[in-house]
């Protein structure tokens, strides 16, 4: 009821408020539903996406074939992600502070940042586009969302700075500031003075973006240095494979904290991810192999024949916990043999899959 409630019911008032708002004069809680449609859809945005792409590099990264590169090159995250919080952050100043409060060119450089805002996000809502289908078209909810935000608080700039730069006039005493404020008083230059700030503003962030290291084509590269996605132009490593050995597919695809991955390692000359459970197994194996070949060979044809099957319904890292967690008890049982048979158990298990690559931890 609670995951109903989130993921359908809430967008779906926030949705219908915010067209409502955008087509009507009287708003209905604009101070309440903004922010709501900001914070709340932010979050279950992240969430959607997280659960649906399993981002896990940047293009030049070797991942499995069942996950994604990132959607945006990790180097470049500041060239969309500068540009969509002070966007967020300007309708929240527009939508809790009054237009009198907000000095003219301060107005116009907030609806700058808005605008910016909105064309990063819809170039990322293309840039994911390709591999969007089903449930992940509730991503565009959220897209949806925040132009019908932005579009009443950049009319509420506009009209509103239109009407205090009346009455501001009518107190003025010089020809030339009279005439200043007769040509921004128009509503047609009013909408051109603030859309002319883009540039300025668009420039602005250039420098501060510069600054922190991204160069003059940052938000370019920042989607084309990529691979999977729509605007990608980087050829990936081939992907690693796990398949046809479940317990290489649950100490590849499980959580980290719960199937502790240890290193990288190579069977059938594929690259796989090796956790201790997967180690103790092979070592029993190994062992079986060398004590009792008959006994090894229908051990052998069990797994064979069962352990693909399972490998294939093994396609989420909770399905891998899972597996990994009903395995504990066999593992115990083949550490222990390991333990009464042979003469240096924990060199066998060490050896299995030898590889010298340590998984990277993250942070």
């Amino acid at each position: 009821m609670i995951l109903i409630i989130s993921c359908f019911i809430v967008p779906t008032v926030l949705t219908t408020i915010n067209v409502l708002n955008l087509f009507f004069k009287k708003k209905i809680i604009p101070r309440a539903t903004v922010p709501l449609t900001l914070i709340i859809g932010g979050a279950m945005y992240i969430f959607l996406y997280g659960i649906t792409f399993d981002t896990a590099g940047d293009w030049y990264e070797r991942i499995y074939d069942n996950q994604y590169h990132y959607s945006i090159s990790f180097h470049y995250i500041p060239s969309v992600g500068i540009p969509l919080v002070l966007a967020f952050a300007a309708i929240m100043i527009i939508t809790y502070i009054p237009a009198e409060k907000i000095p003219p060119l301060i107005s116009a450089i907030l609806t700058a940042l808005i605008i910016i805002g909105n064309i990063v996000q819809i170039v990322f809502a293309f840039q994911i586009s390709r591999n969007v289908r089903d449930l992940t078209l509730m991503l565009y909810v959220f897209h949806i969302n925040i132009v019908l935000v932005s579009i009443p608080a950049i009319h509420k700039q506009i009209t509103e700075q239109t009407r205090l730069i009346g009455r501001r006039k009518e107190k003025l005493t010089k020809p030339w500031q009279i005439k200043a404020y007769s040509l921004l008083e128009k509503t047609t230059n009013m909408r051109l003075f603030m859309f002319g700030m883009v540039f300025i503003a668009a420039a602005a962030i250039e420098i501060l973006l510069i600054l922190f290291g991204q160069g003059t084509d940052g938000a370019i590269k920042a989607f084309t240095d990529t691979a999977d996605w729509t605007f990608s132009q980087q050829l990936p490593p081939p992907p690693m494979e796990y398949e046809g050995h479940y317990l290489c597919t649950v100490a590849a695809a499980g959580h980290r904290k719960v199937v502790k991955p240890l290193r990288y390692g190579n069977r059938l000359g594929a690259v796989i991810i090796v956790n201790r459970q997967l180690c103790i197994a092979n070592a029993f194996e190994d062992l079986i192999h060398e004590r009792t070949p008959k006994f090894h060979r229908k051990v052998r044809h069990f797994y064979d024949t069962h352990g693909y099957p399972l490998s294939k319904i093994i396609t989420t890292p909770l399905r891998a916990d899972i597996v990994y967690i009903l395995m504990k008890p066999l593992e115990w049982v083949f550490l222990t043999v390991l333990y009464a048979f042979d003469t240096d158990p924990e060199k066998r298990i060490s050896e299995q899959y030898r590889s010298t690559n340590e998984i990277r931890k993250k942070d």
